[in-house]
């Protein structure tokens, strides 16, 4: 589940620009929609959008709500791989309680940034990549991640390093994007579709397998039809692609 199609060097760099845009410019014209009306839609509890910190939440960029099915308990230790601005950290860490501990792993700067300013004591942001997250090995409860897999030109090596980091029993819970059929390598060379979450979606079947082939069992996944995007080219993708948002829940043996 790797891409040779162009240099992954510049694809995160890519990536970076427009995350760095997202988090300075959160009024700005996206492939997608960011912010608190987003989450709402998805399904995010209002009480739980109340405990985060409302700069970190209008560059909130998420494709599904999964938290529900993460089972964070109080005293856990969770991995937010793709943090952003921190709008799922700060959820995690609303229901970890005092007791529990995340870390929040981003390459943007600028995303880094917003989270650090607005992180309680028991939330981390550090700087990384999602397919090697600076973690010890079987020391997480619950992996999280949304909207940012699809990003990951070896999504393999991503789920490796999820079920590397859980405990035995851990949970990796995620929202991302998928597709009914394999995109054209002319759109997936698009790296600009690449950073708007379309052009990096791979068929759901071998998005599974490649969960269960890092050691992890899937136990749920649902659809997310409130997630749309915005702009017309993003949207013939979809039609055309059958690109779509789930929600998955997996556990480590």
């Amino acid at each position: 589940m790797s891409t040779a199609l162009f240099d992954t060097a510049a694809l995160r760099d890519e990536i970076r620009a427009m995350y760095r845009d997202v988090a300075r410019d959160p009024g700005g014209d996206y492939h997608f929609e960011i912010g608190r009306p987003l989450a709402l839609r998805l399904g995010y509890p209002p009480e739980w959008l109340d405990a985060i910190p409302s700069e970190a939440l209008d560059s909130f960029a998420g494709v599904g709500h999964f938290l529900d099915l993460a089972g964070i308990q109080p005293g856990a230790s969770v991995l937010d791989l793709g943090s952003g601005s921190g709008t799922d950290s700060f959820a995690a860490a609303h229901l970890a309680g005092t007791g529990g501990h995340v870390v929040g792993v981003d390459m943007t700067d600028a995303q880094l940034a917003k989270a650090r300013r607005n992180a309680p004591h028991n939330v981390e942001f550090v700087e990384g990549l999602i397919e090697s997250p600076p973690v010890e090995g079987g020391s997480i409860d619950v992996v999280i991640s949304n909207g940012v897999i699809n990003l990951a030109p070896d999504k393999r090596a991503v789920f490796d390093a999820a079920a590397w980091a859980l405990r035995p029993g851990g949970r990796l819970a995620l929202a991302d994007i998928v597709s009914e059929l394999h995109l054209a390598e002319r759109t997936r060379g698009n790296v600009s579709l690449w950073a708007a979450c379309i052009a990096g979606a791979v068929p759901l079947t071998p998005y599974l397998e490649a969960i269960e082939a890092a050691g992890l069992r899937v136990q749920t996944v649902r659809t997310n039809p409130a997630y749309q995007f915005l702009s017309p080219r993003a949207q013939r993708a979809v039609e055309r692609y059958g690109v779509t948002s789930v929600s998955v829940l997996a556990i480590k043996p």
